[in-house]
Formats: C-alpha cells, sequence, structure tokens
C-alpha cells in the first residue's frame, strides 16, 4: 500500500474570500500531493501569484509561489492509502497534464455551476477540486457519488476513505519539506510601507534610506514579494529618467 495526500487550504485571497461566502466552508482549495512533504502538490489554481485570472494547472511550490505570499494559510491534510498499482495510475495520469499543463485552463464557468448543482464541464479546463476528484476517479478511486464537476474542496473533509493526519496553519505541518525556509511569525509585523519608501529612494532618487534600520525581505518567504516589487520599481525607474531627460 502507498499513500496520497489531499491538501485543503484557505489562503484569505479575494477568490478564495468570495468562494467562502457561498460555500460557509473552512477550506476552499484542494490539492493533491503523492508525499506526505508536499514536494509534487498538484493543482489547478494561479500559475502567477501576481495574477488572481490567469489560472490553469500548476504543480504547487510552498516555497516560491502562491502559498509564500499567504504565510497565514490554514489547511487540513488528509490521507488516503491506495494499493501500489492506483497509485502508480494516479502518478501517470497526473503527469499526463504536467506534460500538456499549457493546454489546460481554469474551470471559472464550472465553479458557477455548483452551487446550482449543474455540472459544467468545459474541454481542458478544471477548477481545483473537479481536478483532484477526476484523478482519483480516473485511477479507479471513486470518493463521491456524482460527477468531479460538482466536488467542492468541502466534500473531501467528509469523504469516510480519507484520514485526517493535520488541521491546523499550513506552515507549521511538521512534514514540510526544507522547513528552514519557512519562519511566518516573524513577517506578521513586517514594515512593508517603510520598505517600499526605502526601496523607493534608494532606487529611483539613489538617496540613502532615511531610516537608521535597512530593511530587508528574507530568502524563500517573501521572495516572490521582493522580485514583483523591484520589477515595479524598476519600470518607475526608468519612467522618471524619460521625465528627466
Amino acid at each position: 500500500m502507498k499513500a496520497i495526500y489531499i491538501l485543503l487550504t484557505n489562503t484569505g485571497t479575494f477568490f478564495n474570500q468570495a468562494i467562502k461566502t457561498v460555500t460557509d466552508a473552512p477550506y476552499n482549495h484542494s490539492s493533491i500531493s503523492l508525499d506526505k512533504e508536499f514536494r509534487n502538490l498538484y493543482s489547478f489554481g494561479r500559475r502567477k501569484p501576481t495574477n488572481p485570472f490567469w489560472g490553469g494547472f500548476v504543480k504547487e511550490d510552498l516555497v516560491t509561489g502562491t502559498f509564500s505570499w499567504y504565510p497565514s494559510s490554514t489547511c487540513a491534510v488528509y490521507k488516503l492509502k491506495l494499493p501500489k498499482r492506483k497509485f502508480e495510475k494516479v502518478e501517470r495520469i497526473i503527469q499526463a497534464f504536467e506534460k500538456k499543463y499549457k493546454n489546460y485552463l481554469y474551470n471559472y464557468i464550472g465553479v458557477l455551476g455548483v452551487p446550482l448543482n449543474r455540472p459544467i464541464q468545459v474541454p481542458a479546463s478544471y477548477f481545483c477540486s473537479q481536478f483532484v476528484a477526476e484523478v482519483l476517479t480516473r485511477a479507479g478511486v471513486k470518493l463521491f457519488d456524482k460527477e468531479s464537476a460538482l466536488v467542492t474542496p468541502d466534500d473531501f473533509r467528509h469523504a469516510p476513505d480519507l484520514q485526517l493526519v493535520y488541521q491546523g496553519r499550513l506552515y507549521d505541518y511538521p512534514f514540510i519539506h526544507s522547513k528552514d525556509n519557512y519562519y511566518p511569525d516573524q513577517y506578521r509585523s513586517f514594515p512593508f510601507r517603510k520598505y517600499v519608501r526605502q526601496q523607493y529612494r534608494k532606487g529611483v532618487w539613489r538617496t540613502d534610506s532615511p531610516y537608521q534600520h535597512t530593511y530587508y525581505f528574507r530568502d524563500g518567504f517573501l521572495k516572490p514579494k521582493k522580485i514583483y516589487l523591484s520589477r515595479k520599481l524598476g519600470k518607475l525607474k526608468r519612467f522618471g529618467k524619460k521625465l528627466m531627460s
């Protein structure tokens, strides 16, 4: 027997909160992992952390991906034991998705059909829980007596074949890989506005920081924000040069 893991999360994003107002469920995103460390974690969601409207098949990265923008995310982890042959079939199905990931889009329309109890299936399009349920169904693992396009993340919480192994803050999960990269408590009061002003003065006006302390983003957790902010500051700097030339 081998095990796969279903990860249910609540990041607190706008889209997540919008779904929560309809479902009234504690978790509104689901992913499937082939290992308990979440090194091989897959779902349908944002392809870029900064763009909630460009979605599709993603191999989720807890270090530099979308989750790293939301260090206070909560989660529930469920374990499902499978015979070796079915586990390998799940693995092959996911690999087929990954091989042609550019062909898949997020099924935004399908999400609207769930509260109406009307499955809306769009070719090569899935939403997160639909994808997880579809992979399991194709592998011969039937958890629900309904179509994959009607499965919600909350349905996994009530599936009798799943075993709850953890519930709490995502980055407190004891088996998460590269544990040393995660220190979410340090960033709850990070002086983001001061950091922006510091970077603006340094990058645009080339003046020293007026603050006695220099603020830095640590590699790992908030690195995506640093990269995104650096790009914005770079564009602003080039615009300032054009105005002064």
